[in-house]
C-alpha cells in the first residue's frame, strides 16, 4: 500500500511540474504577450497564472521537462477560440519580442497570418533558438533583414517567411541548412543574388522565392537538389540563361520563372523531361526555336511560353504529348502551320496570337 502511495504521489508531482513552466520561460512568454497586441479573440485572456504549459493558447511544453517546447499562434485557424468569436481570420499588431530567445528549447516558432505584426525578425533567433525544426512568420508586416546567421538553426525543417516586407539579400549562411525541406521567402523585397552554392540544400523539395527583387543567374548548383519538386523564382529580376541541370531533375514537377530577364535558349531536356507537369518561362528574353523534343510522356498540366522572342515553327513532337492542359505561345515571332488534331484542337485562338506568321486553326487558314 504504502508503494501505491508513493507512485500516486509520484504522478502527481510530475503532473504539477509538466503543467507549470520553469520561471524564465514564464517570464519570456510574458515579455511576448507584452509586445503583442490582439483584440477580438483575445487569444492573450489565457496567458495568466504559473501554469503556462496547461490551456495557454498556443504553448505547448515538453512532458519530460516541462520547457516551452511549442508557440503556435496562427491568425488563421479552424480552433473553437475562432469559432466562438465569429471570426475566420485574426488581426495582431506589435512586434516579435527578443525574449523569445529565451526560450531555448522552442522547436516550433509560428506567429502567422495576423496580418499587422511588424519590426524585424530578432536576431537572436538565429543564435538562442537552435533546437528550432518550424519557423513561420508568414503572412504579416515583418521587415529588416532575415538573420545572417540563420545557417546556425541546424534542425530547421521549415523555414516561411512569406508575404512581408522582408528586404535585403538571402544571407550567405542559409546553405548550410542542411535538414530543410521547405523554404518560402516569397513576396517580400529581398534583392541581390541566389546563393551561388545554394544546391547544397539538398534535403529541399520546395523553394519559393517568387514576388521579389531578385538578381543574377540561377545558380547551376540547383541542379544537386535530387528531392526539389517546386521551384518558384517568378516576378524577380532574375538575368542569364537557364542552367541545363533544371533539365534533368527527375523529381522536378513545377517550375515558375516567369516575369524575369532571363535570356538564351530553352535548354531542349526542360521540354523532354517526363516529369515536368507546369513549366511557365513566360515574360523573359528567351530566344531561338521550341526544341522539338517532347514524347509520348509528356505530360503538361500548364506549359506557358509566351512573352519571349522565340521563332520557327511550334514542333510537331508536341502532338505526342500525353497531355497539355494549358498552352500559351502567344507574343513571341514563331511562325508556320498550327499543328492539326490532339491538343491543339482544344486550344483557342488567344494560346497563338500576337505572333509573326502562325496559321491555321484556330487562327486564319495558311
Amino acid at each position: 500500500m504504502v508503494t501505491f502511495i508513493h507512485l500516486i504521489t509520484t504522478l502527481l508531482f510530475l503532473s504539477a511540474t509538466v503543467s507549470s513552466c520553469p520561471p524564465s520561460d514564464l517570464e519570456a512568454l510574458l515579455a511576448v504577450k507584452s509586445s503583442l497586441k490582439e483584440p477580438y479573440l483575445k487569444i492573450f485572456n489565457t496567458w495568466t497564472g504559473a501554469q503556462c504549459c496547461s490551456n495557454w493558447f498556443g504553448v505547448s511544453c515538453d512532458p519530460t521537462t516541462g520547457r516551452v517546447a511549442d508557440l503556435t499562434l496562427r491568425g488563421e485557424s479552424e480552433d473553437p477560440i475562432f469559432q466562438k468569436s465569429g471570426r475566420t481570420g485574426g488581426y495582431m499588431t506589435g512586434s516579435i519580442d527578443p525574449a523569445i530567445c529565451r526560450l531555448d528549447k522552442l522547436t516550433t516558432l509560428i506567429v502567422a497570418d495576423w496580418k499587422a505584426v511588424s519590426g524585424q525578425i530578432p536576431t537572436c533567433i538565429a543564435t538562442s533558438l537552435t533546437s528550432l525544426r518550424v519557423l513561420d512568420l508568414v503572412g504579416n508586416q515583418i521587415s529588416g533583414n532575415i538573420p545572417a546567421d540563420i545557417g546556425n538553426l541546424q534542425s530547421l525543417a521549415v523555414l516561411n517567411l512569406a508575404d512581408n516586407q522582408i528586404s535585403g539579400g538571402i544571407p550567405a549562411s542559409i546553405v548550410k541548412l542542411k535538414s530543410l525541406k521547405h523554404l518560402d521567402l516569397g513576396n517580400n523585397k529581398i534583392s541581390g543574388g541566389i546563393p551561388a552554392d545554394f544546391g547544397n540544400l539538398v534535403m529541399l523539395s520546395r523553394a519559393l522565392l517568387n514576388r521579389n527583387q531578385l538578381t543574377g543567374p540561377i545558380p547551376s548548383s540547383i541542379g544537386k537538389m535530387y528531392r526539389l519538386a517546386d521551384l518558384d523564382l517568378a516576378m524577380n529580376q532574375i538575368s542569364g540563361s537557364i542552367p541545363p541541370e533544371l533539365g534533368k531533375m527527375r523529381v522536378l514537377s513545377t517550375l515558375n520563372l516567369d516575369s524575369n530577364q532571363i535570356s538564351g535558349q530553352i535548354p531542349p531536356a526542360l521540354l523532354s523531361n517526363s516529369g515536368m507537369g507546369i513549366l511557365n518561362l513566360s515574360r523573359n528574353a528567351l530566344e531561338g526555336n521550341i526544341p522539338d523534343v517532347f514524347g509520348s510522356n509528356s505530360y503538361f498540366m500548364v506549359l506557358d511560353l509566351s512573352y519571349n522572342n522565340l521563332k520557327g515553327p511550334i514542333p510537331g513532337s508536341l502532338s505526342s504529348s500525353k497531355f497539355v492542359g494549358h498552352l500559351d505561345l502567344s507574343h513571341n515571332h514563331l511562325c508556320g502551320s498550327i499543328p492539326i488534331g490532339s491538343p491543339f484542337d482544344q486550344f483557342e485562338a488567344p494560346s497563338f496570337a500576337n505572333n509573326d506568321c502562325l496559321c491555321g486553326n484556330p487562327l486564319k487558314t495558311c
